[in-house]
């Protein structure tokens, strides 16, 4: 059975988020989380949680194992962007791009998934 976690409007760019979720995808829960934890960047905090979020949906809403659980897929997609302006001399301005992404990750068990 597949259970997922979302997390939405997170403030990273999708580019550097999706990097964090290829490393982490098709390992095991508890695999994927001694990664995450050892992984110095913003993205693996922001999937550390939602991971955890999954695990806990399988957990109480399913009453799955964690110990069998697999990291079926761990995306990034674009949310978003915040558009801003810095102004620059003799009155110009330049543009700021402030992106968002929503991290997804699902969790499956072994015996499910084949």
């Amino acid at each position: 059975m597949d259970v997922k976690a979302l997390t939405k409007y997170a403030r990273i760019s999708p580019l550097k988020a999706r990097q964090v979720g290829m490393e982490i995808q098709g390992l095991p829960v508890s695999a994927a989380l001694n990664i995450l934890n050892f992984t110095p960047k913003k993205a693996a905090l922001l999937f550390s949680k939602t991971l955890k979020s999954a695990v806990a949906n399988a957990e109480h809403n399913f009453d799955l194992s964690v110990e069998n659980l697999v990291v079926k897929v761990a995306v990034a997609n674009t949310g978003p962007v915040q558009k801003r302006i810095k102004p620059m001399a003799r009155g110009s301005a330049a543009p700021i791009r402030k992106p968002t992404s929503h991290i997804l990750v699902v969790v499956s068990d072994e015996k499910g998934s084949e």
